[in-house]
């Protein structure tokens, strides 16, 4: 260990962290209130404002930071050399995003959405575990607003225990995750060597529940695209054309038909060449986690349980690759009857990856699927809405065990290594661009209501996130950079 850093010990930052405890829900309810609606224009001046409120922060606490205007919303960049004279210091980049999901519909929720509160936890679902103690309910809470100042209060904490970071710290916010990432691509392309580092921690995932955490090894990729068949120049009338020519409505719906086979296997060629089996070590410790099936199901409002066949739920939902129809429609769709052939038929089309998958790959064989079933005197349309590759941390990395004892230096006990079926599109771009992995380990429960109206953090996941934090950022420092 670096002698400079040996001084900087853990348990006074803890001390503050409680200490300061009042003064940080204060700020996050501050930052709560700038509606930073990525997606609306309308919103454009809130969300810029979030960027200046999340680097101001940052500059309080002896950070560099720079506000990056992009052709979207601009990013926040922001550095910390850690303790003067340690040497073999590693780095540490945190990625999170202060841009937020629309509030719609405003009508649903309780209370304002951008003008948090604190309310008295209680039984969700009517679920047995009991009240989780407060939560403050506002836009953003959970995602990503609580996490991200979950790890700037972490960092203040330090700050104002010792007046430095134990190791070096670089900070990337982004303003358009809700929106598409579309500056991020040519950002971090850009910023490549301001944004080098060792490991990259990622808050914007899940505990297994309010009293385990867990860091997430595997996160899916994701291809979207949306493809339109034409048919006829414009839309007929179905009694003078029916049974003549080809009904772009439903000549799409049988190919849709043929995506997956009668075992659920996803029919696009090419599609599971790189898929590796999931490895028997994981398998086990999966099992261990207390999955209780009937009650994920029961969320949705279903009773069976339906996919590739040969798999548990748990491995469809975190190892398996995935192809899902999210929309589609064609021809006449407003109330009523109106007999016609709609001139040309669109389904929305995603397709959740795994490690190794390559999104260009599954992109060429989505083409292929649908040209090779178009039907004579029609045409295809294929628009992509990004590609993003999967992740799969290695079982063996040393940032992987920093963050375990880091975790149970706070709760106590081991933390759960899970999976999750969602796709972060900053981290496959950073593994891929830069070379960095990362560790995902966020703090968000299952029934935050994310998207939703009434979105929620529960505040006992906020103080354990900064606490945790605070003690991951201790164990960091003590790996040897490369």
């Amino acid at each position: 260990m670096p002698a400079a850093q040996a001084s900087l010990d853990l348990a006074p930052v803890l001390d503050t962290v409680q200490r300061l405890d009042h003064d940080a829900i204060e700020r996050l309810k501050a930052f709560l209130r700038i509606p930073s609606v990525s997606t609306d224009p309308a919103f454009a001046g809130e969300t810029r404002r979030a960027a200046e409120w999340a680097a101001a922060q940052l500059r309080e606490i002896g950070f560099r930071v720079e506000v990056v205007n992009t052709k979207g919303h601009p990013m926040v960049l922001a550095h910390h050399d850690g303790p003067k004279g340690a040497s073999g210091s590693p780095r540490i980049l945190y990625y999170g995003h202060y841009d937020v999901q629309p509030a719609d519909p405003l009508e649903l929720w309780t209370s304002p959405a951008f003008e948090p509160v604190i309310v008295e936890g209680h039984p969700i679902n009517g679920k047995k575990d009991g009240p989780k103690g407060q939560r403050i309910v506002a836009r953003g809470a959970v995602d990503d607003k609580g996490q991200v100042m979950s790890f700037i209060e972490a960092f203040r904490a330090w700050h104002t225990t010792h007046g430095t970071l134990p190791c070096a710290v670089t900070v990337m916010l982004e303003g358009e995750e809700e929106s598409g990432s579309k500056s991020l691509d040519p950002f971090v392309k850009e910023y490549a060597k301001a944004l080098a580092a060792d490991i990259c921690v990622v808050s914007d995932t899940g505990m297994w529940d309010i009293t385990t955490p867990a860091i997430t090894t595997m996160l899916r990729g994701l291809v979207y695209v949306e493809v339109t068949l034409h048919g006829p120049s414009h839309d007929l009338h179905s009694g003078m054309y029916g049974g003549t020519l080809v009904n772009p409505i439903n000549a799409l719906a049988t190919i849709i038909g043929q995506l997956h086979d009668g075992d659920r296997r996803v029919q696009i060629p090419g599609f599971y060449d790189d898929v590796a089996p999931l490895p028997a070590s994981i398998r086990d410790q999966w099992s261990k986690l207390g999955f209780d099936e009937k009650e994920y199901l029961g969320e949705a409002g279903v009773s069976v349980p339906f996919g590739e066949k040969n798999y548990s739920t748990m491995e469809r939902m975190w190892s398996r690759p995935t192809c899902d129809c999210n929309g589609i429609f064609g021809g006449y769709t407003g109330k009523g009857a109106k007999t016609v052939i709609g001139a040309h038929a669109t389904v929305k089309l995603s397709c959740r990856l795994v490690a190794n998958q390559s999104p260009e790959k599954v992109f060429a064989g989505i083409s292929r699927f649908f040209q090779d079933r178009c039907p004579p005197g029609c045409r295809i349309e294929i628009e992509s809405h990004g590609m993003s590759p999967a992740i799969a941390v290695p079982a063996d990395s040393a940032w992987l065990r920093a963050a375990q004892r880091g975790l149970a230096k706070v709760f106590g006990k081991e933390a759960a290594v899970i999976g999750t079926g969602g796709s972060i599109p900053a981290v496959g771009l950073l593994q891929r661009e830069l070379g960095i992995d990362s560790l995902l380990v966020g703090f968000g429960l299952d029934d935050d209501r994310v998207h939703s109206p009434n979105e929620k953090f529960e505040l006992a996941c906020f103080r354990n996130g900064i606490r945790s934090h605070a003690a991951m950022l201790a164990e960091f420092a003590n790996v040897v950079s490369h």
